[in-house]
């Protein structure tokens, strides 16, 4: 069994069985009908992976892992908010006329501060503390800037990664404010993961543990049947998960850079209603 399936069976299962209904609170989100999208919920749900063992990835349902890099490249390397410079069609929602999503995300990423070994982007300053501090306790992220919130077509959701290097490794966690459990759970776990393993190899040091920490965590009402029958299945063990040994510049990976090998998982043939 795949340890990300079963951190996501264990997940669901405590939501279903403990979480709390917002049923009694004017929520934001509507279904496309316009009516509330509800959810039942957990506070402060953290999970681990040690990405040294296993790569992260579900088998339960189809992680569409190569769209997930591509965004998490949009993101976080070329620094864009700008759907144009997405291969997928995934935040067209939120895009206005001309294709940007606001100041949100990779526009986030991008605004570089003077410090007094240079002129830094958060992703560079990174890249920078890694090779040259990697004993700091300062090498963070963070996309939530108060200042800029008006102007973000959507706040953002997984907001802040903070790095630390213990002996060779690089550990990450991943702070997110709000969590779709079917739709955006494993995305983002996989996203995150490829991130730390492109850090740790152009910084010469091996991927670490990856820790999850979710505020709200949810399930949608109109996902409740879905979510119980997927989590009835049956795992497969999880895939081997490659990175071109060859790069060695953050900004020489692609999606190409990536393999996965012997990716088994549950065909899932329900459409899934989003919410917004």
């Amino acid at each position: 069994m795949s340890y990300a399936d079963r951190v996501y069976i264990e997940t669901c299962k405590k939501i279903l069985s403990e979480g709390t209904w917002d049923t009694d609170f004017n929520v934001r989100p509507r279904w496309e009908d316009g009516t509330p999208a509800h959810t039942i919920k957990l506070f402060g749900v953290v999970n681990r992976y040690d990405l040294a063992k296993e790569f992260p990835i579900m088998t339960l349902r189809r992680t569409y892992w190569k769209s997930c890099v591509d965004e998490l490249l949009w993101i976080w390397q070329k620094k864009s908010n700008n759907v144009g410079d997405l291969n997928s069609h995934i935040w067209d929602s939120w895009a206005d006329a001309s294709g940007s999503i606001g100041k949100a995300y990779g526009y986030q990423l991008a605004q570089k501060h003077k410090y007094p070994e240079g002129e830094f982007d958060q992703v560079d300053r990174v890249l920078y503390l890694l090779k040259n501090d990697p004993a700091s306790r300062r090498i963070l992220t963070s996309m939530y800037n108060f200042g800029d919130l008006s102007e973000m077509h959507l706040y953002p959701c997984a907001y802040s990664m903070t790095f630390n290097v213990t002996g060779n490794r690089l550990n990450a966690i991943l702070n997110q404010r709000s969590q779709d459990m079917l739709t955006a759970n494993n995305w983002n776990v996989v996203q995150y993961a490829v991130l730390l393993h492109m850090f740790a190899q152009v910084s010469g040091l091996e991927p670490g543990e990856l820790v999850h920490v979710i505020a709200d965590c949810h399930i949608y009402d109109r996902h409740v049947e879905m979510v119980e029958k997927m989590i009835s299945l049956e795992p497969y063990d999880a895939p081997r998960f490659r990175v071109d040994p060859a790069v060695k510049d953050f900004y020489g990976f692609t999606t190409k850079s990536f393999s996965m090998e012997n990716y088994q998982y549950h065909p899932f043939t329900d459409k899934i209603p989003v919410a917004v």
